[in-house]
């Protein structure tokens, strides 16, 4: 006679269950250990496929009046910084320039590029002097007008922040804000997010590619949030190791209990 499968299917979901418990309570402590309630607001919520209000004024770095229309007429490259920011808005940026240097295509015509400044007592003066800087890192022809830095008023920052989903709070004289570039069709269209500091000259270019033609971009920008929690103090996306082994971990126990029972249903079928 075969075993009844009400209490072997009975024990079998306990079972999953009581497992399930043990491995997701550690990772609900540490997610909430890595955003406490004050930061959560820090990180981005993508826009993809939303466009940027293209009448935002900002002054460029010769301290001119100047729209994101009269701006952004090829696929750009946005990168939102604070140009006094100590150490991953330089490293966001320095990588770029030297990402910039081996890309194969025309800047000004095939792309742009956009540092906007969202700290609203950055003025043109030191926006010109990060211009300066950056374009002397590139060591080849790269016409002024293919990088612009940008400064504004708080209220143009904001708008701009809050079409790319760009969350970010001041702490004193320094900022909590994520790490990403913003890329935009020549319409104004965000068309990809790529995050950290580090670029690949590929990475760049396909997106540019993308952007060129309007089509968006995938970030698995929900695989990052599970996967990843974003650390205001270090200002980049640390992965959640606890989280990511306690789920591979409860997989292999699902696997090997499946095995158990499936070979113990073998075991039961009497011998004809």
């Amino acid at each position: 006679m075969p075993r009844k499968k009400g209490p072997e299917l009975y024990r079998f979901l306990k079972t999953l269950i009581l497992i399930w418990a043990i491995f997701s309570y550690p990772s609900m402590i540490h997610s909430h250990v890595e955003r406490p309630k004050d930061q959560q607001e820090i990180g981005i919520d993508e826009k993809l496929g939303q466009s940027v209000p293209l009448e935002i004024v900002f002054h460029d770095e010769n301290g001119h009046r100047v729209t994101l229309r009269s701006l952004i007429r090829t696929p750009t490259i946005l990168a939102p910084v604070f140009y006094r920011c100590p150490n991953v808005c330089g490293f966001l940026l320095y990588n770029l320039a030297e990402t910039l240097k081996k890309l194969p295509a025309d800047p000004g015509k095939d792309y742009t590029v956009l540092a906007i400044s969202f700290d609203e007592t950055e003025k043109h003066d030191l926006a010109l002097e990060k211009k300066r800087m950056y374009l002397k890192m590139l060591e080849k022809t790269f016409p002024e007008e293919a990088w612009r830095f940008l400064t504004g008023d708080q209220e143009n920052i904001h708008q701009l922040t809050g079409a790319i989903g760009f969350h970010f709070r001041r702490q004193g004289q320094d900022f909590l804000h994520p790490v990403s570039l913003v890329i935009l069709s020549p319409d104004g269209k965000i068309t990809r997010y790529l995050y950290g500091t580090e670029f690949l000259p590929f990475d760049i270019k396909m997106a540019l590619l993308e952007a060129s033609e309007g089509r968006v971009g995938p970030t698995l920008s929900k695989v990052l949030k599970f996967c990843f929690s974003y650390d205001p103090k270090g200002r980049k996306y640390v992965f959640n190791t606890l989280k990511i082994t306690g789920i591979i971990t409860v997989l292999f126990a699902l696997a090997f209990i499946l095995f158990l029972v499936l070979k113990g249903k073998r075991r039961s079928i009497p011998k004809g």
